[in-house]
């Protein structure tokens, strides 16, 4: 009766037998692992990009859209150096974008010392109000 080890012959030795065999098992190997890390990849490619789509809904809103986005998160003040520091633009755009939301009637600038405190309307702190603002209140 003969077993399977001797009719399997080892791979060991048919490798150290003959070094064409061995560089053959080699780019085979090599071939297999290629395959692998590359389905690996277009799947970690997939999901990544499955993400980044959801991640883009939020992209799509204007600068302006984004400040007051960024003040009604922070209770409907904040600081413009705040504001500055928040976002990835120059101190210049924001003061520009701020002025113009400013204009627009969509927030209120006050002067604190040598900051400026922005607010949504009716988060102004009552402080600044003048007497009438408070009676018609």
């Amino acid at each position: 009766m003969t077993s399977t080890n001797s009719i399997a012959p080892d791979v060991s030795a048919v490798l150290a037998g003959n070094p064409h065999v061995a560089a053959m098992f080699g780019i085979v190997a090599l071939a297999l692992l290629g395959g692998v890390l590359a389905i690996r990849n277009r799947l970690s490619d997939r999901t990544r990009l499955a993400t980044q789509r959801d991640d883009h809904s939020e992209e799509f809103i204007t600068d302006r859209e984004r400040v007051q986005q960024l003040v009604t998160d922070n209770g409907g003040r904040m600081k413009q150096s705040r504001i500055v520091d928040s976002v990835d633009w120059s101190k210049a755009k924001v003061s520009r974008l701020l002025a113009e939301l400013e204009d627009d009637g969509q927030i209120t600038k006050l002067r604190l010392g040598r900051e400026n405190l922005v607010c949504l309307p009716g988060h102004e702190p009552t402080a600044s109000k003048s007497p009438e603002q408070l009676q018609r209140e």
